[in-house]
């Protein structure tokens, strides 16, 4: 088994983490078993795991060939660590928490983005990891670039970046991206 450091040092990636919080960029494929694995804990009964992948269409786009994901690290790592830390107020029983995201070129079918959330029951890692992606798409300086028949866009009138404290007291993000 590799432990979260390894992989860490195999890809070529920036993060920052703790011994329960994982955030990276990945510029290489996302070590998804290795996050699944890291997060199961002899204490928790519940890992949930989103993975969020490049897929061949978009709306009023069909056809996509190609995708591409450019990123601020310097503002993305800290926000992603900020919306880990605001999840750990709101579920405080969740053990372990990962966001990781790809940067670069992604292949169709490939994963851009995990979240996984561990905890001793299932609400609190279902509530924290749906927190956790919605917020990521809605604060993470994380843009995208698709090319479809011909056509080819980055994703910047997709929505505007905001601020964890610009968004709804009750942490609710609505997002269909």
């Amino acid at each position: 088994m590799k432990y979260m450091s390894e992989t860490l040092e195999e890809s070529s990636c920036t993060a920052s983490s703790t011994e329960d919080d994982w955030c990276a960029l990945h510029e290489s494929d996302l070590p998804v078993e290795e996050v699944l694995s890291w997060a199961n804990q002899p204490s928790c009964g519940a890992v949930v795991l989103f993975t969020g992948n490049a897929r061949d269409h978009a709306p009023e786009r069909p056809n996509v060939s190609e995708l591409a994901f450019e990123t601020y690290e310097e503002q993305a790592l800290p926000r992603m660590q900020e919306i880990i830390n605001q999840a750990r107020l709101k579920w405080p029983e969740v053990k372990r928490l990962a966001l990781l995201h790809r940067t670069g070129k992604v292949e169709i079918g490939e994963t851009a983005v995990i979240v996984v959330a561990s905890s001793p029951h299932r609400p609190d890692a279902f509530e924290a990891a749906r927190f956790c992606i919605d917020v990521l798409k809605a604060t993470v300086p994380i843009w995208k670039y698709e090319k479809w028949d011909g056509n080819e866009s980055w994703g910047v009138d997709t929505q505007n970046i905001v601020t964890i404290s610009d968004l709804p007291p009750n942490g609710n993000v609505t997002n269909s991206v």
